[in-house]
This record gives C-alpha cells, sequence and structure tokens, in this order.
C-alpha cells in the first residue's frame, strides 16, 4: 500500500479507535458499535493468556454483520466436528451480529477492533491463529498486513464481487489491493467473482469456485426448525402471513400503505414484521401507523399476539425462524441504498420474496426473479397486487415458493467445498 494511503487510513482508524473512549453510550447503532469496543484489546488478551492453547492450531474468522455469518457459521460447524483438535476464533464488526456471534460454537467471539497496526498486532498476539479466512469479500488491509508478517495463513470463502463495486476503481482499490494480493486461497461464489477478485489483486492460482456456503446453512436452518417451540406454537395459524424480515423505514414506506390495502381484499391476513434494528425509535412509528388506521398491532410475544392482525418483532435473532410461519415474505432493503438483506433464508422454507428494486448487487436476488421463486416491486401499487395474489391465491405462492426452494437447493454443497479449503490452510506447511 502507498505509505501515505497507509498513513492516513491508519489516522482513520486510530481515530476511531479514540471515539470508543469518549462517546457516550446510546441505542443507536454507532454508539453501540464504540461502547462495545471499550477495553476490546483487554479482552482479547484475556482470552489469550486464559483460553489459548498454544499447543492446538488456531482457525480465526472474520465476518462483519449476519449475513456474512450464515456464510462462515457452515464451515466453522464442520471444522468443529471434524477437527476437535483446532480452536475457534470469531469475528464480527456491526452490533447487528453481537447476539449471532454468541450462539456460534466457537472458543472465542468478540467483535473485531478499529483497523490500526497496533490493533491488529495485539489481536494477533492474543489469538495466535493458524488461518485467518474471511467470510465473503471485506478484508481489512493492516491486519492482513500484520498477518502475513507473522506467518498467518490467508484465505476467504464465499467470496463475491459485484460489477459496481466500490472495490473495483479508485481509492478503495488501490487500499485494498495489498490485502487481496496477500490471500493465499479464495472460495469464490462463482466464475464471474473469481475473475473479478483477481482483478482486484488475488493471485489467480489462489482462487477456486465453491458456490455460496449460505445455501447450506439456510437449507439446514430450514430443515431443523421447531414449529412447536415457544417462538412459533403460539403463531401457528392457517392464516394467509406475509413476513416482512430486516426492514428499513425506506421500505415501511412502500409495505405499510400497501398492507392497509392487502388486508381489505385478503381477510384475515396477517403481517409479521420485524425491522433491521428493532430499536425505539424504529418500532414506534410502526405502531403508531397501527393506531392511526385502525389495526390492532402486538409486539412478539407479547398477550394478544396470536390474534393480531400485525405482529412487530423488538429483538434480533429470531427473523430466520419466523420464516417458517409465511405464506410470502417480503425482504427488505430494496428501497434505499444499503443493500438488501438475504433472500435466502424465506426461500429454504419454500416461501416466494418479494422485494424491492435496489437488488441488481444481491446475486441471490437476481437468481430468484430469473427461477421465478422472486418478485421485484417499485411502489405501493405492485406490492399491494404481488402480496394479494400470493396471500389470496395459496397455489400460486406454493407454485412460486417451490421455485424458490428449488433454487436454494442447487447451491448446497459449498460448505463442504469451502471445509477443504480452510483444511488445507491449516495443515499447509
Amino acid at each position: 500500500m502507498n505509505p501515505l494511503l497507509s498513513l492516513a487510513y491508519g489516522a482513520v482508524g486510530g481515530l476511531a479507535s479514540l471515539a470508543t473512549r469518549v462517546t457516550p453510550g446510546g441505542e443507536g447503532k454507532l454508539a453501540r458499535s464504540l461502547a462495545a469496543r471499550r477495553n476490546l484489546l483487554d479482552r482479547y488478551a484475556a482470552w489469550g493468556r486464559d483460553g489459548r492453547d498454544p499447543s492446538r492450531p488456531l482457525l480465526w474468522m472474520h465476518a462483519p454483520s449476519v449475513g456474512e455469518g450464515l456464510q462462515a457459521r457452515p464451515v466453522l460447524e464442520l471444522v468443529r466436528a471434524r477437527r476437535p483438535d483446532v480452536q475457534l476464533a470469531y469475528t464480527f464488526f456491526s452490533p447487528s451480529a453481537e447476539a449471532f456471534a454468541r450462539r456460534l460454537s466457537v472458543d472465542f467471539a468478540d467483535y473485531l477492533p478499529f483497523d490500526t497496526a497496533g490493533a491488529a498486532r495485539a489481536a494477533l498476539a492474543a489469538l495466535r491463529p493458524t488461518a485467518l479466512v474471511y467470510a465473503k469479500l471485506d478484508v481489512w488491509p493492516l491486519l492482513t498486513r500484520e498477518a502475513e508478517r507473522r506467518g498467518v495463513r490467508l484465505g476467504m470463502v464465499s467470496a463475491t464481487v459485484s460489477p459496481s463495486s466500490s472495490r473495483n476503481r479508485g481509492l478503495a482499490r488501490a487500499l485494498l489491493h495489498d490485502a487481496y494480493a496477500a490471500m493465499g486461497a479464495v472460495g469464490a461464489v462463482g466464475a464471474d467473482d473469481g475473475a473479478r477478485l483477481v482483478a482486484l489483486g488475488v493471485p489467480p492460482g489462489a482462487v477456486t469456485v465453491i458456490g455460496d456456503t449460505r445455501y447450506d446453512q439456510v437449507a439446514a436452518r430450514a430443515r431443523a426448525v421447531d414449529r412447536s417451540s415457544a417462538l412459533l406454537a403460539p403463531l401457528a395459524s392457517p392464516r394467509p402471513t406475509l413476513v416482512a424480515g430486516s426492514t428499513w423505514p425506506a421500505d415501511e414506506a412502500v409495505l405499510l400503505p400497501a398492507w392497509d390495502a392487502i388486508r381489505r381484499g385478503v381477510p384475515g391476513a396477517r403481517l409479521i414484521i420485524a425491522p433491521h434494528e428493532p430499536t425505539t425509535a424504529h418500532l414506534a412509528p410502526i405502531e403508531a401507523w397501527g393506531r392511526a388506521h385502525g389495526i390492532v398491532v402486538s409486539r412478539l410475544g407479547a398477550s394478544g399476539e396470536e390474534s393480531a392482525e400485525v405482529v412487530l418483532v423488538d429483538r434480533v435473532g429470531v427473523l430466520g425462524e419466523l420464516y417458517a410461519l409465511a405464506t410470502a415474505s417480503f425482504v427488505g432493503g430494496g428501497f434505499h441504498d444499503a443493500g438488501l438483506h438475504s433472500v435466502l433464508e424465506p426461500a429454504a422454507f419454500g416461501v416466494p420474496v418479494l422485494f424491492g428494486p435496489r437488488f441488481r448487487n444481491a446475486r441471490d436476488a437476481v437468481l430468484l426473479t430469473e427461477s421465478g421463486g422472486g418478485v421485484t416491486v417499485r411502489d405501493v401499487r405492485e406490492t399491494t397486487a404481488v402480496v394479494t395474489r400470493w396471500l389470496g391465491t395459496a397455489s400460486t405462492a406454493r407454485e412460486a415458493g417451490a421455485q424458490a426452494r428449488t433454487l436454494v437447493q442447487s447451491g448446497v454443497g459449498a460448505a463442504e467445498r469451502a471445509y477443504t479449503l480452510v483444511e488445507r490452510l491449516l495443515t499447509a506447511s
């Protein structure tokens, strides 16, 4: 990396690290992210002292958020089952992944420090990894540089790059080139992703097409879901049900007005809505909307949820199971620029998927639209029409849902190929 660029990048990381010490706590995502990183390196050091067995190899997997975590989890589970001698460390960046990380069977899980050379050296000294593997695409330049200097083997799984990714050009490309060039083994989702990764700097010989491990993850979760659980049993019902997952206010600006029309066309229809960030600031406007339109809105698990027309999910970590209740689904993120959330989770249950127009960078959403298992909508009118058709005609929803499930099943097997790649990193001489 260019020395001046490296200096500027490190300074930004240093400022972020400083902010963890002075920023007051709060409910917002940024405030939570900063507060959670206070004394973070002390936590690393404590585990390195008390939990790290230096006689055993250690696999460190990093996944910035829940979506990437779903790609990492099948690999971690296979390593845990087949290599009990290997210790496992898992790091994440976003507060949305904190609850997800707690449920993983790993030896150490915590936030990734902000990317400075000093923090990277401290984390590496504590964990002493044999291999560091990134899920999907995010690589951290200074962490990667310091890991390479220590002889840590570097890799990626479920790696994918959209043609419009900012990493393909300008400052981002210059900043990340050396990190991608350091990768010793990269499992790309598709051949086109592999070609773009090579253009970013990954050595051509390091790239193997393995598919996307999320397919294995969501298929396994759908098979294992317990419909008699305390979460699902109270909501089990023949009512036509739309489960809307990981929604943002921009999605709700379309979905909620549409729902007011859908409920009139499909008697008994129910909406289960899980905002991406279930903060008070996000939940309160939905409840106010319900009151204004005479719609009974109940929080998940509250008295009356069974009969409520709208069930509002006020926690994270349960959406993947709630899709089991769906006749149809709406996945958030397609009406703003932050990116579409996982469309595979509902698809694995054989549920047709609806999403907004900004989906072209989401490979799975494109495949769903091509297969007939998913539909994109641009506005309230289109949303109303599609959901009314799916909820009002069970055979139509089942047919589209079958196409969605077939797509998921076609991708199963990537986890096994990713495990083989990671195993090579762990055992390379």
